[in-house]
């Protein structure tokens, strides 16, 4: 298990470095080939477009294929694609490799989680879906610098990299032995549990934290830029938050395990509330750095317990853990999306307060939400396992 672990969380880990890259590169884009706030958050938003689209069929290729071949083809569609991008120098291509990274990222998140989760005792999902995540996190530590690097010495060089450790990963991976057994429900009855409510409740409280994330991406880059901070400031902003995402993160998938999914997932949640009011109101560098690095603590909380209750509630209807996966991508996405692309749009129009404030309120009438529906009593162990 311990090996797997490994793997996996190096696996995601660089998924989201290379995704975390972009926020440095924005003011560089935004500048050189004359972009607009929408369309900054059109390029940042590329990668969760793919992610939404094709979560969904990562998940069902992961439960029927395995685990092991998703996540070669996506490390492998990964590297491509970082190739790609990190060479051209057109809006519309950018977007597009970007996109297909996010495909790749499907894949490979589909792959990692089911491999894992099939892999963990019931009453540990939480500890492990949180120490994936932590890693994970950790690879955004990585990925502003690396963006800060990229728009130093150029993306070619940067970019290119990942196509090396993409396939080393690949090699390891298909070394190490797959697990889980293939899914055999009739797709209507995957449909029909997918639509339940359990599981769309739960993908809302992954869905959530994810539209600030995806605003933040777009917003606070920019805002830092328009009142005089460099990459360097911003890559510290990112930096710092991330920290503390990746220490948070396994720590409060295990206090989910035992304390049940509400509480954490209440508390970090509505830090990121408070987080974004602020942000509303932020008039200089040193104040939006902080309802940044705020953020951050508050998603370090909430995030493992919202994709553990997912697993949670897929295993309840006897789905695939390949389900489970795909689902959290989804959510994921869609908030990415619409808090990219939303909050670019509406900041555009109105100024950086007006996208800050609508999350703020998204997220406490989550919080009220939450607080009604999320169970609050531990995993029990499960039995004979």
């Amino acid at each position: 298990m311990r090996r797997l672990l490994i793997l996996a969380s190096a696996m995601v880990f660089l998924d989201v470095a290379f995704f975390a890259a972009i926020a440095p590169l924005l003011p560089t884009y935004v500048d050189e080939l004359h972009l607009s706030k929408s369309a900054a958050g059109i390029l940042s938003a590329s990668y969760a477009v793919g992610t939404l689209i094709t979560a969904l069929p990562a998940g069902y290729v992961a439960s029927r294929v395995g685990p092991r071949r998703t996540v070669i083809a996506g490390l492998l569609l990964l590297g491509c694609s970082s190739l790609v991008f990190g060479l051209v120098h057109h809006i519309a291509l950018l977007d597009g490799a970007r996109f297909v990274q996010g495909c790749s990222g499907s894949l490979i998140w589909s792959g990692a989680l089911t491999w894992l989760i099939s892999s963990a005792p019931e009453e540990n999902r939480g500890s492990v879906i949180g120490t994936a995540l932590g890693t994970a996190v950790a690879g955004a530590l990585l990925g502003p610098a690396l963006g800060a690097l990229a728009a130093s010495i150029g993306t070619g060089v940067v970019f290119g990299s990942v196509l090396g450790i993409s396939l080393a990963l690949a090699y390891a991976a298909a070394r190490t032995p797959d697990s889980g057994t293939p899914e055999t429900q009739p797709l209507r009855e995957v449909i029909a549990a997918l639509t339940s409510r359990p599981v769309v409740e739960a993908t809302i409280f992954v869905g959530v934290p994810s539209v600030m994330f995806g605003a933040l991406e777009v917003l606070v880059p920019l805002r830092i830029d328009s009142l005089g901070g460099g990459h360097g400031l911003i890559a510290v902003g990112f930096i710092a938050g991330a920290a503390l995402e990746a220490v948070l993160a396994p720590i409060a998938g295990r206090v989910s395990d035992r304390v049940g999914r509400r509480t954490p997932y209440v508390v970090g949640l509505t830090i990121c509330a408070f987080s974004m009011a602020a942000m509303a109101i932020a008039m200089a560098v040193g104040t939006v750095l902080a309802a940044l690095i705020f953020s951050s603590l508050g998603a370090g909380i909430c995030f493992a317990p919202a994709m553990a209750q997912i697993a949670d509630v897929v295993a309840a209807s006897r789905l695939h853990q390949g389900f489970a996966a795909g689902v959290s991508n989804m959510a994921w996405a869609s908030g990415q999306v619409l808090g990219g692309i939303g909050g670019g749009v509406v900041a555009n129009a109105t100024g950086y307060a007006a996208p800050s404030i609508g999350i703020a309120a998204l997220l406490m009438a989550t919080v009220f939400y939450a607080q009604r529906t999320l169970d609050a009593t531990p995993v029990a162990p499960s039995m004979g396992r």
